[in-house]
């Protein structure tokens, strides 16, 4: 009995990680697969870009959107990298670096082929295309976000909290390892 609550437990430990990894895929997945993205993100943006800047042209206006639009390629694989950096600090075993390392180049290398993986998908959903230089983008965001991790645990070291355990709690146990 007292086994399968500790299997269970290990389970729901594994989840920790997994879960919010796999829920960022699936909504950068659902996000390239919406069709009228595009049109809605100018529907939506626009009206608030002529509020915030009455005088620019519709030119103007269409590259700013544009930009929009590629600040979130980097942000949401900035996301993507400190999830996926998370996972692989503690499987198949913990890292305690605080600065480059396997965990934060499987992260990046990761993010990158799901990058592709996502223009490849975007090809088969009309009105959007699949590009090399979006997957640079989100590739450039991906580093961005292992940056903030390898910055953020640097800090943590200086301020004298313990960085070698994945929960940060210093209690060397490692919840995702199997017993």
């Amino acid at each position: 009995m007292l086994g399968s609550i500790v299997a269970v437990s290990g389970v729901f430990q594994r989840l920790r990680y997994w879960a919010p990894l796999v829920l960022w895929m699936a909504v950068i997945f659902w996000a390239s697969s919406d069709a009228e993205s595009g049109r809605r993100g100018s529907r939506l943006l626009g009206p608030l870009l002529r509020w915030l800047m009455p005088g620019a042209s519709s030119a103007t206006l269409d590259e700013v959107i544009f930009l929009v639009r590629k600040l979130a390629h980097l942000s949401e694989y900035a996301v993507l990298a400190v999830l996926a950096c998370r996972l692989f600090r503690v499987w198949p075993g913990p890292s305690a670096s605080g600065g480059l390392s396997r965990p934060s180049l499987m992260a990046w290398g990761f993010c990158v082929l799901y990058a592709a993986s996502d223009e490849w998908h975007q090809s088969f959903v009309p009105t959007r295309v699949g590009t090399l230089w979006d997957v640079l983008i989100d590739a450039v965001g991906a580093g961005l976000g292992l940056a903030a991790v390898v910055i953020w645990r640097r800090w943590q070291t200086r301020a004298g909290r313990p960085v070698g355990s994945p929960d940060s709690s210093g209690s060397g146990n490692d919840p995702a390892k199997p017993r």
